[in-house]
């Protein structure tokens, strides 16, 4: 399951679903499973919903809202004999009403499974998967093994849905794997098109995490099993390490480092860092890492630990830290870890002796070190650049139910929207803004503050 905030301020989740047309539920299954995307408004009513899936069994994997508002879903095929491999990746771009525009289909020659996948500024997305795969050719457009559910969501429950084919592509793996598993990278352009796709790996299981975008390209990370082999330069030094890999926006390599806390390390989550500069635009300065580390054979004392890790833009660590495990605790499970607006570092996850007797483990963390990752700003805005709405935050506290007024004004100083508000976080509409830069500034009876935003 996959749910994120959409940039007009409501909600979109997706999940794996094997329900026909019955209950909320308004279309029917293609195959054994399919995705089911609900798209809701701020005040958590339905807006839409899309059933997308193959005849075979599908699952859900990740979902991104893209600069035009549209989305790209992506989930894996299972099971499946006619397509690539044992499992493959598919990825489809629905626009802001859920109507379906095209879906493509990826893969190789055995398993293809995402891991990730991010919106990039250009209006498309970076698609992040574990491939197990060699290369592969691209298949006939025509395999009517991949019927997507395009009807209508306004069907009644005695309706036989209307399934009908429509826009595919098949592209399959351009590059040999390298090991038992690959980190493999594919760019998507708006129309879900293929740009690049790249491989990465050595002779051993080495498995992406996340990905995430910074000026000049992509990070990615995960977990390597891979002495120095393939396109991997540095050894591991105990069970599994980290594999941190910096690219250009084409997929060429930068920079990549390997981390050890040993025995084995398992990646959870990464948080890029920016500071915003004296002209009000944002630059990378770091990249906070967040995971856990088991004991597979040994057992010490510390063997068992919720960590993160600081690295610089160029891959050197800046520090590390970690909270350890009770003596013989075999199960120490990561499952979120995340940088606080406050300057702390929430981890949360499980802990037990054995699977089945786990309890939740929740730590916030806080020092000077994380305190001087965050930025303190006393207004922020989001989404930015901005098309329809956008939300104003004010990061000071207003007293005594006092009032702020938020205001805008255009690059010659014209005052083009006021609002009053009383509330921490207030939506405005800018879809009546032409193209440009704005002044946002939010004043109270003692404090002004201001920013830029970007109307596009």
């Amino acid at each position: 399951m996959s749910s994120i905030s959409t940039q007009d301020g409501g909600f979109a989740i997706l999940g794996t679903s094997f329900s026909n047309i019955s209950g909320d539920k308004k279309e029917n299954n293609l195959g054994g499973s399919d995705l089911w995307l609900i798209c809701l408004s701020e005040n958590g009513e339905e807006l839409w919903q899309k059933t997308l899936g193959t005849k075979s069994n599908d699952e859900a994997s990740a979902i991104v809202q893209s600069t035009d508002l549209g989305f790209f879903v992506a989930g894996n095929i299972n099971d499946n004999r006619k397509l690539f491999g044992s499992k493959d990746v598919f990825v489809s771009k629905l626009d802001k009403d859920g109507k379906l525009k095209q879906t493509t289909i990826l893969g190789g020659t055995a398993l293809d499974e995402v891991t990730d996948m991010i919106p990039t500024p250009d209006g498309g997305a970076v698609l992040l998967a574990y491939s197990t795969s060699g290369k592969t050719d691209n298949l006939n457009n025509t395999d009517n093994s991949t019927t997507q559910n395009t009807h209508s969501n306004t069907q009644n429950e005695n309706t036989t849905p209307e399934i009908t084919s429509t826009v595919k592509i098949f592209i399959g793996k351009s590059e040999e794997n390298f090991g038992s598993g690959d980190y493999w990278i594919i760019k998507l352009d708006k129309n879900v098109n293929v740009e690049w796709q790249k491989t990465y790996g050595g002779s051993g299981d080495d498995r992406p995490k996340t990905i995430a975008n910074t000026q000049n390209g992509f990070i990615v990370v995960g977990e390597s099993r891979s002495q120095s082999s393939g396109n991997k330069k540095e050894n591991i030094k105990e069970g599994t390490d980290l594999w941190v890999i910096n690219l250009d926006k084409s997929g060429n390599e930068i920079w990549q480092k390997s981390y050890n806390f040993g025995n084995r390390d398992v990646a959870m989550s990464l948080d890029v860092i920016k500071k915003t500069n004296k002209d009000n635009f944002s630059e990378n300065r770091g990249f906070l890492l967040g995971g856990y580390t088991q004991a597979e054979e040994k057992i010490k004392s510390d063997d068992e630990k919720f960590w993160m890790l600081y690295i610089d833009t160029n891959g050197k660590e800046e520090w590390r830290k970690y909270v350890e495990g009770k003596s013989k605790k075999n199960e120490e499970r990561l499952v979120s870890a995340k940088l606080q607006s406050d300057g702390s570092y929430l981890l949360a996850g499980t802990s037990a002796d054995q699977l089945g007797e786990e309890n939740w483990k929740i730590l916030k963390l806080g020092d000077k070190q994380l305190d001087d990752l965050v930025e303190n700003k006393d207004i922020r805005i989001y989404p930015n650049p901005v098309e329809d709405y956008a939300y104003v935050e004010i990061g000071f506290e207003l007293q005594n139910g006092e009032e702020a007024e938020i205001r805008l004004h255009d690059m010659s100083g014209k005052q083009v929207q006021v609002i009053k508000t009383k509330q921490a976080v207030t939506k405005i509409n800018t879809s009546s803004l032409p193209q440009g830069v704005y002044i946002v500034t939010a004043n109270t009876s003692n404090k002004s503050v201001n920013t830029k935003i970007v109307k596009k």
